[in-house]
């Protein structure tokens, strides 16, 4: 399910509260929200509740595939070490070790 906002789907609150009726009945057939603005200012979204139920169970359902992703990256990076371990590629640290500092590496795309 793809939602898109077109620009014929953005009027003023004013011209909303005018026409609601025919505004509510167009929401209703195109399943497409509606942004109202104030003052030039997107403010609101009006949206189908049943559009709206699907967007939120879809985003609900990707938000829990994306847990069961990260879960098996993580069971795999561990299985990786576990392996490490068993096959001597690894290197043992005690209070004489050199402290190594973590470091924050900021990505400038975001």
């Amino acid at each position: 399910m793809q939602i898109r906002i077109n620009l014929e789907n953005i009027q003023t609150l004013t011209d909303f509260k005018r026409n609601a009726k025919d505004y509510v009945e167009r929401i209703k057939a195109t399943k497409s929200p509606l942004v109202l603005t104030v003052n030039g200012k997107a403010e609101v979204v009006v949206h189908e509740a049943q559009a709206f139920q699907q967007m939120i169970d879809e985003l609900q359902r990707l938000e829990e595939e994306l847990q069961k992703l990260k879960l098996e990256a993580l069971r795999s990076q561990i299985d990786i070490g576990i392996k490490q371990l068993d096959s001597g590629q690894y290197t043992e640290y005690n209070d004489e070790s050199p402290v190594i500092e973590p470091v924050l590496l900021l990505n400038s795309d975001s």
